[in-house]
């Protein structure tokens, strides 16, 4: 696969700006007269100008939203980390949605196999379905992580109104697990979230997530691919989202959450969708938050420390005896990190292979301490009988 042909080149203007010294622009291998040799790269940005999923085709581009990134990115100082990054441009857009989305699969899965891992950046937020497809091949069961102020699970609309249905109902069927991160009650048909309890799947709602914020951390580390959908996010901190709202995230709180997807051993694509340049305010601070967010989301996965090899000396097994059924739990708890995880029995004769071990927190093992069965157990179990 010839991967310079589905993609622009970067903008010139953008490549011959001025940046200062150990500026992150200085440590990325960038499209211009040449395409990035990929060889020993860990992380490839990817832009994408495609809105017709929202329905804004005719808004999108006086101003094109990716370069408005870029070019905020890029005067960013590096981080502490070595860095061995690309920037490939933008991929070319197809004659239609689905021709579009089908290059993002074809892209996506290229670089799952290479283990280089993707961040789109720009578009409307149903071109996740195209991020998803890419581990269609992979014969593993995957967990996806959405962060949202809606669920886009309607019966009819845009395609981005309505794409999570889309991915959920995908046949075949190899997701293991959906998390809804930041969803906004008033903003959601209490039925999804009904809909969404039925199928064991994890969903917290704004409220939720500020009260107990580090609980987030393993439902975001037992994800494959995450989905951040700027609207998400305040619309005082990203004006430039259309559909913002004066309550969501804060441009911090979506920083957090980009460090701990950084630093999740498992996770193996990103897409930062939504964004819309032309609607941003003078400053372009909507750009500035995003391009904030990569540059957590990558010093994040420079620290990432467990090998997830729970057999090894890096990790300190716990046993917690039960009166129920099961009458023992398993946990693992990394030396490295700090972090733990949750042992699940692998269900006999099952397709695809999957996680038997899943993140878990410290909360989880004092609950089983308690003689308690842990809520993040009982789910996983159900997903599979």
């Amino acid at each position: 696969m010839d991967l310079q042909a589905f993609f622009e080149p970067i903008p010139s203007e953008i490549l011959t700006g001025e940046y200062g010294h150990n500026a992150f622009f200085h440590h990325i291998h960038t499209h211009g007269e040449t395409f990035p040799d990929l060889q020993g790269v860990h992380i490839a940005i990817i832009g994408i100008e495609e809105y017709r999923g929202a329905g804004d085709e005719d808004i999108k581009n006086s101003i094109e939203s990716t370069s408005t990134i870029r070019q905020k990115l890029y005067h960013l100082k590096k981080g502490q980390s070595n860095y061995n990054l690309a920037d490939l441009g933008n991929i070319k857009i197809g004659e239609n949605l689905a021709e579009t989305r089908s290059l993002i699969s074809s892209i996506g899965e290229l670089m799952l196999k290479t283990q280089v891992l993707p961040i789109f950046i720009g578009g409307s937020h149903d071109l996740d379905v195209g991020q998803f497809k890419a581990y269609q091949h992979m014969k593993k069961l995957v967990s996806l992580l959405t962060v949202d102020a809606k669920m886009d699970m309607e019966d009819a609309g845009n395609p981005q109104d309505v794409h999570s249905q889309e991915l959920v109902l995908h046949e075949p069927n190899y997701m293991f697990n959906y998390s809804h991160l930041a969803y906004q009650s008033f903003l959601t048909d209490p039925e999804l979230v009904t809909t969404l309890e039925k199928l064991y799947f994890d969903h917290i709602r704004l409220g939720q997530l500020r009260d107990n914020f580090k609980e987030t951390e393993p439902l975001i580390r037992n994800a494959d691919l995450l989905s951040f959908d700027i609207c998400a996010i305040n619309s005082s901190d990203a004006p430039g989202a259309i559909g913002a709202q004066p309550f969501g995230l804060s441009a911090e709180e979506a920083c957090q959450i980009s460090w701990f997807a950084g630093t999740n051993e498992k996770l193996s694509s990103i897409g930062i969708y939504g964004y819309h340049a032309s609607v941003d305010d003078s400053r372009m601070k909507t750009a500035s938050v995003i391009a904030t967010m990569i540059w957590y989301f990558i010093e994040g996965f420079y620290q990432r420390k467990d090998s997830l090899s729970f057999k090894s000396s890096d990790y300190t097994k716990y046993t917690v005896s039960l009166d129920s059924k099961p009458s023992i739990l398993h946990f693992y708890k990394s030396k490295l990190s700090g972090k733990w995880w949750l042992e699940i029995p692998r269900n006999k004769g099952e397709k695809y292979n999957r996680d038997t071990i899943i993140p878990c927190s410290y909360q989880d093992y004092q609950t089983a301490q308690k003689g308690e069965i842990p809520e993040r157990w009982v789910n996983a179990q159900l997903k599979l009988y």
